[in-house]
Order: C-alpha cells, then structure tokens, then sequence
C-alpha cells in the first residue's frame, strides 16, 4: 500500500473518531471534552517536520468533523452547530498545541508523557482565560474571584480532555507506527 493511501486511510480514521466522540459525548457535560483532538495536534507535532503537514491533519480532523455536526444541527437532529462565532480561537488554540508536540518530538515516555499532561493544561488554561476575557454576559466577574470561578467552571471539561489525550494518543502513535513502519511501539518509531 502506498504511503499516501495509509495516510489517507489514517486520517480517514482520526476523523471518523473525532466525528463520533462529538456526536455522542459533545452533548453529554459529563463527558464533553472527552475527545481525540489534542491527541491529533500533539501527534501531527511529534510525527512531521513540514509546518504545513504538521497542521493538516488536526485542522482537517476537527474542520471535516464540524462540518458534520453542522449538517446535522442543520437538520434538527443534533443540539448545537458544528460552526459558532469566536471559534477560530479554539482552532488556534489546537495549533498551539502543536507547537508542544514539536518541542516534545516524542522520543521517549516521558515526552509522551509531557504531552498527555501538557496538551490539555495549555488547553485548559488559556481557553478558560480567553472564556473570562471575552464573555460579554455577566457570567464570571471581571475580578479574580471571577477568574477562579470560570477556571472551576472548566474543571470537568479539563479531565475529560486529560482523559482523551490519555486514551487516544498511545492509540494514534500505535496505529500510525504500525501502518507506517510494521512497528507496534508506543513511542515514535525510528
């Protein structure tokens, strides 16, 4: 199989992950967060060296997946839209943890384990910051009180992105080495 039918196929599978993690646990607060995504970016970070590779494949997965979401909010069958205003700052925020995974590369367990940490905590806390920044209702105070209340507020969406890096990136590290490389390793195979 040529390198650029795995590599389809392989985003192919990263979409349709991240297409049904949305569906069934994007409505559900109890698991909302609990996504492949950052496990994407950190992933596209470690694995390629072009910058332009190196965003392709989270933009494609979570872009291919919103557009799913869409038509079917469209259609009345599911409860909110694929697309919503401000979301270009979650899409940067993705990219971002991008970067991480090129500092981390991925060599060993313990940049992998960095990674599984490290994604979603810059996740969490910037989001949450730009989530008190910008909210224009009287939510979260402009104070620190504010701030604090907005950070506890995120918690549970934290441990479930923690929970999805977790689960998902030893995942996506296997499947690439193996259709890669015939190599079954958690770390990147060399």
């Amino acid at each position: 199989m040529s390198s650029a039918i795995k590599f389809s196929l392989f985003t192919l599978v990263l979409v349709s992950i991240t297409t049904a993690c949305k569906f069934f646990f994007g409505p559900e607060i109890a698991f909302s967060g609990f996504s492949p995504v950052l496990a994407i970016a950190l992933f596209s970070g470690y694995v390629f060296q072009k910058k332009e590779g190196m965003f392709l494949l989270p933009l494609l997965s979570l872009v291919l997946s919103d557009l799913f979401i869409q038509g079917l909010y469209l259609q009345g069958s599911f409860d909110y839209p694929g697309f919503y205003g401000g979301q270009w700052k979650n899409y940067l925020l993705l990219l971002s943890v991008t970067f991480l995974g090129v500092l981390l590369r991925a060599r060993s367990h313990r940049s992998l384990v960095a990674g599984v940490f490290g994604a979603p905590t810059l996740y969490f806390i910037v989001s949450n910051l730009m989530v008190w920044l910008s909210a224009t209702e009287a939510v979260y105070a402009k104070t620190f009180s504010g701030l604090t209340t907005c950070y506890i507020a995120g918690l549970p969406f934290y441990r479930n992105s923690l929970l999805g890096t977790l689960v998902f990136l030893p995942v996506i590290l296997f499947l690439f080495n193996y259709l890669e490389r015939k190599k079954a390793v958690l770390v990147l195979a060399r």
